[in-house]
């Protein structure tokens, strides 16, 4: 079972306080945490993606651990930086599949079941990326809760948890957020809830 955002609270501060049992509890909860997400967001991506749940965690946990400077607060402000680590994790791939090499834009697939199954609508990250580069600029709290909510998986309790508003606000800032990526990427982009 996974503990719950005051038992996740009490071990940052228990390991902030250096106590080394807190630090090795909070590793397993973190992990666990960031499994969740990452399985969250791998259902949202096309088939044959080479990119497993399981390495999307062990790379946004190594970028996590290695930030020493980062203090988490509590545990609506790990989701938050979580969610941003994977952001930017999977902006990198995309930006690496997309670079001029090894083809170039051609995309090499290969034919079988998974790839006849595959659902008709991705999610372009890079356009989605600069969409909410975009939103940030006109209204930072909005791509803020995409971040939440698309990137890391939250449902509208926890990102109003994350966000210090009630979950009402979140859903009425969710349906604006969609409403103006809709737009502005012309697509539905699979943000759904």
């Amino acid at each position: 079972m996974q503990p719950g955002p005051e038992e996740v609270d009490r071990l940052l501060t228990a390991a902030r306080a250096g106590k080394s049992d807190a630090v090795s509890a909070l590793t397993d909860t973190v992990y666990a945490q960031l499994r969740r997400v990452a399985a969250i967001y791998m259902r949202r991506e096309p088939a044959g993606q080479t990119l497993q749940a399981t390495a999307l965690v062990h790379e946004a946990f190594l970028r996590l651990v290695r930030d020493r400077h980062v203090s988490w607060q509590n545990a609506a402000h790990f989701r938050a930086i979580a969610a941003r680590s994977m952001r930017q994790i999977l902006v990198e791939r995309a930006r690496a599949r997309h670079a001029q090499k090894r083809g170039g834009p051609w995309q090499r697939i290969t034919l079988d079941e998974r790839t006849a199954a595959a659902p008709a609508t991705t999610v372009d990250i890079e356009a989605l990326d600069e969409a909410l580069e975009r939103l940030a600029a006109v209204d930072p709290e909005r791509a803020k809760l995409v971040e939440l909510r698309f990137f890391g998986g939250l449902t509208i309790e926890e990102a109003a948890e994350a966000l210090g508003v009630s979950p009402a606000t979140v859903k009425r800032g969710w349906a604006l957020a969609k409403a103006w990526l809709r737009r502005e990427l012309d697509t539905d982009v699979g943000l759904e809830g």
